[in-house]
């Protein structure tokens, strides 16, 4: 997977790839109003406040909404069609685009609930992906 495309790990965005190289989820929380943010960005979209932490989150949410790429857009993925794109709602409010592992594609439901799981592909980028929560 190390020739597909990666994300650019920033300054900005160091914090969130650390921790999922350590198995864990982290997001900005506004330390103002409490609200978690996805993707970061320097204020709170809530009440402005430029007063931020890294939190932990509890990795589980649900499937607001996928797709199923069946057409090869990019050739690195050319050996992965069909495969799943999904838009999950974390438990802690934000969105995340990622993909569901473990479970065949035509299995894939809006509201499936799901938890995080982490793919390591290098030394630096961890990535998460989701897969089915069974007891929820």
């Amino acid at each position: 997977m190390a020739d597909k495309p990666l994300p650019t790990i920033t300054d900005e965005n160091r914090p969130f790839w650390e921790a999922t190289r350590h198995g864990e989820l982290r997001l900005q929380r506004c330390r103002q109003c409490d609200r978690y943010r996805y993707p970061i960005a320097a204020s709170c979209p809530r009440c402005l406040s430029l007063d931020a932490e890294w939190a932990a989150v509890s990795g589980r949410g649900r499937v607001f909404s996928y797709v199923v790429f069946h057409q090869v857009y990019h050739q690195a993925f050319k050996d992965d069609v069909p495969y799943n794109v999904v838009l999950v709602r974390l438990d802690e409010g934000p969105f995340m685009f990622s993909n569901v592992v473990g479970v065949g594609n035509e299995q894939l439901r809006c509201d499936m609930p799901v938890t995080v799981v982490f793919e390591r592909v290098t030394d630096e980028v961890t990535l998460p992906r989701f897969r089915p929560e069974d007891n929820r």
